[in-house]
């Protein structure tokens, strides 16, 4: 059991403090990390939340999974390591497509 968790559907207006208000009813927080859109600065409707051990992690697993928290049910699990991403084939000149030199066109005129 990792001490890491995911915490998903979480109210937009929700941040960082009322997630460690929250969270602190179970058990000793060490982090608190609300998951903005990089382009918009908003909310994204999911945060990551670190327990100091593994004993408060699953206590807050289980006391607040599918609770209700500012009008929305909560989703709390053990955080999974991120998947990595394919490459994308189709999205502009990368690596695996010759897109970085590699010979030299003549100019079309």
């Amino acid at each position: 059991m990792g001490r890491r968790l995911y915490v998903g559907n979480i109210p937009f207006s929700a941040g960082e403090a009322d997630l460690r208000d929250l969270f602190a009813q179970v058990g000793e927080i060490d982090s608190v990390y609300v998951v903005t859109d990089r382009d918009t600065g908003r909310p994204r409707g999911f945060a990551f939340v670190e327990m100091v051990n593994d004993e408060d992690a699953q206590k807050a697993i289980t006391s607040l999974d599918q609770t209700e928290f500012q009008g929305r049910r909560l989703a709390v699990n053990e955080a999974r390591p991120r998947a990595p991403r394919p490459m994308d084939s189709g999205s502009g000149p990368g690596p695996m497509d010759g897109g970085y030199g590699g010979g030299r066109r003549e100019p079309r005129w």
